[in-house]
Parts: C-alpha cells; structure tokens; sequence
C-alpha cells in the first residue's frame, strides 16, 4: 500500500523518536538490569503520550488523534526496530480499541491519553491462544459480579491499573456467545497476581480471581455480547504484534547486514561471499512480504472490510515465520557472538519467541487461514 503524507511523516517521527529514546541500551538493557519490576520505562510512556501516541487510536471526541491500525502499525514497526519495551501495544491498541464505543472508555481514556494508565488484556487461560476457551466465571451478584478463575501470559499484568477481563457469563467453554468482557481495575479486591519475567525479560502474569467483586457498569459493551468486542481488540493485537515482528526482523536484518559489511574471514569481507549475499537476499524479499500483508491487514481494519480478520491471521503468520528466520539467520550469520548477552542480536531472537506466542503463535493463524480462508 502507498502510504499517505500524514502517514510517512507519523512513521519518520516514530522512527526518529524511538531510535534516540527507545534504543535497546536506554531501555531494554537498562529495566533488565535493575530488575525493573515493570520491563519498561514510565518515563518514556509519558513522552509518548506527550507525542500523541499514547492516544493514537484514540477517538478525536475523546481528546485523541481519532487515527487507525494503520498508522498504529507504522509505530509498532519502530517499537520492534527498537526492542523498545513499552505498554504500547496492551494499552493504546488493544484496550483503546475494546474500550471504543463504551461507557467505560470515558473513564478510562484520560489516563491513556496522558500517559499515566497502563492497560492489560486478560484473555488466555492455558498454554496456548484459545479465546473461544475462555472458563473463567462471571456470575450476578448484587448489582453487580463475582469472578472466579485464572488467566495465564497478561502482559503487563503486574503493571496495570486497568485489567480488560473476557470472562463467561453463559454458555460454556469453546463457545463464543456468552462471553463479557470487564474493565476491572488494578486495586479490585480477590486477585493474586504473579509477576513473571519472560525469555526477553518482559514482564506477564498469571491473575487468579477469587469472587472479585465488579459492579455492572464494569462490563464493557453488553453482558454475553462480549465476543464482538473482544474479536475487534483481538484483531487489533494481532496486527500490531505483526507489525512490531516486522521492525524486529528488519532491525536483526539492519544489523546482520551490518556486521557481514565489516566482519573479515579468509582476508576479504564476509559480505563478499555469494552464499551469505544470496541468505541475506532471501530475507529482504521476505521481510517486505511480511510487511506488506500487516499493512494490508491494516488497511483492512481501517475500512472495515469483510475480509480484515482473515487478513489478520495471514499477517501474523506471515509475520511470525518470518522474524523467525531472520533472527535465526542473524544469530548464524554472527557466529559465536551472536550468543553472548553482550551482543544485542541474541535479545531480538528472545523477543522474537514471546512475540510469536502473544495473541496466538504463527502455526495458529495459519490454521484459522485455513479454516476462514
């Protein structure tokens, strides 16, 4: 897709921004190494929000710049560029977008805006990405509800001040009607959350609810109605982790690409040899195959097309098998080095495997291609 002004300019301020602010010695090794119990920085999702990309997807109505997947996506490329840990992608994509249209982002969406809210999204239960498997209980109590259950992967769980909860209000398990989801804040009595650090030194929970307490205006859309909602954040997501796939095999490629330029063997430049130039070849073609369909996907969501989320699934297949084989070729490319942690090409391997996994690994969606397709 041909991108418009506004768009490219969005995309060069990101890419500006995010390469002084968001590198991975100022953030990702920084957190890690204190033993950040957040894996991010407040102070750069506060010059975010300053930016106006924290209210990004954000209705104008609302006080946000009212733009889509699209532009959302060309900052995501630049998060995964980056490795830039951040609550970009949980907050102001996935919330903001199942927060659209509901009571609930009126509360909610200031914060978001300025930088000062955090969001989760509290979906998958066991070890792998089944949405329609959802059996944690929301059952009527007083004027409100009593959940009961666990969920597993909540990235930025520990974080937040506002969890997104799809939680059953009827039918059962593996079915999509019945499903609500809930805004439930950080300070709901009944929940025990485990901080885990995960393979790239992100931070997710594991949240087990214990009859918490919500009143009824905490449902976000109608009660039972939740999988609309929940499927047009779901798509959101999806897109965006693309996205950040995408940046994250082109920054391992910028870098691989790099190193075969000044790496010397047999007294010539590794980059001399055909074999590597041909490997190296192989990886910029696929790179931009993989961002092509994401932004397709993108583009989709935007015009709300019939065919957006089987477009999702292609992009995240695509994109997840991709940012698989470039960091892979990075790693080998690099030789010995690129296993050591003082070498920053092992860390977009690391984030490559939790990426792929969040909303569904890349074996996944190109089943549910099959499936919709």
């Amino acid at each position: 897709m041909i991108l418009t002004d506004d768009q490219r300019q969005l995309a060069d301020m990101a890419r500006t921004f995010l390469a002084e602010e968001g590198t991975i010695k100022k953030q990702l090794r920084h957190w890690r190494d204190i033993g950040c119990k957040d894996g991010f920085g407040h102070g750069l999702w506060k010059q975010m929000a300053e930016l106006g990309l924290t209210g990004l997807a954000i209705p104008e109505e609302a006080g946000g710049l009212g733009l889509g997947a699209t532009e959302a996506a060309l900052v995501m490329e630049e998060v995964g560029r980056n490795l830039t840990p951040s609550p970009f992608l949980t907050t102001s994509i996935v919330a903001v977008e199942a927060l659209k249209g509901s009571e609930q982002g009126k509360r909610w969406f200031p914060g978001i805006l300025s930088g000062d809210t955090v969001a989760a999204f509290a979906v998958d239960e066991g070890p792998h990405h089944r949405p329609r498997a959802i059996a944690l209980e929301a059952k009527r109590s007083g004027n409100g509800f009593a959940l009961s259950g666990s969920k597993q992967f909540v990235v930025h769980g520990a974080s937040a001040d506002l969890l997104i909860v799809a939680a059953r209000t009827g039918g059962s398990a593996g079915e999509s009607d019945g499903l609500t989801l809930f805004a439930v804040p950080r300070d709901a009595a009944g929940m025990t959350i485990e901080n885990v650090a995960l393979a790239d030194s992100s931070k997710a929970a594991r949240i087990s609810f214990e009859n918490v307490a919500v009143d009824a205006d905490a449902v976000i859309g109608e009660v039972d109605g939740g999988w609309e909602p929940l499927r047009r954040a779901m798509r959101a997501g999806r897109t965006g982790a693309a996205a950040e796939l995408v940046g994250l095999a082109t920054g391992a490629s910028d870098m691989t690409v790099d190193y075969l330029k000044q790496r010397k063997q047999f007294g010539k430049l590794i980059g001399e040899f055909q074999v590597l130039q041909h490997r190296a070849a192989h990886l910029f073609g696929e790179i931009e195959i993989a961002r092509a369909v994401t932004l397709k996907a993108a583009e989709l969501l935007d015009k709300g097309d019939a065919q957006a989320g089987m477009m999702t699934h292609v992009a995240k297949a695509k994109a997840g098998r991709v940012s698989a084989l470039a960091v892979q070729e990075a790693v080998q490319m690099h030789g010995g080095i690129g296993m050591t942690d003082e070498h920053d090409i092992g860390l977009y391997m690391k984030r490559e495997k939790v990426l792929d996994a969040l909303f569904g690994d890349s074996s996944y969606h190109a089943r549910m291609v099959q499936v919709t397709g």
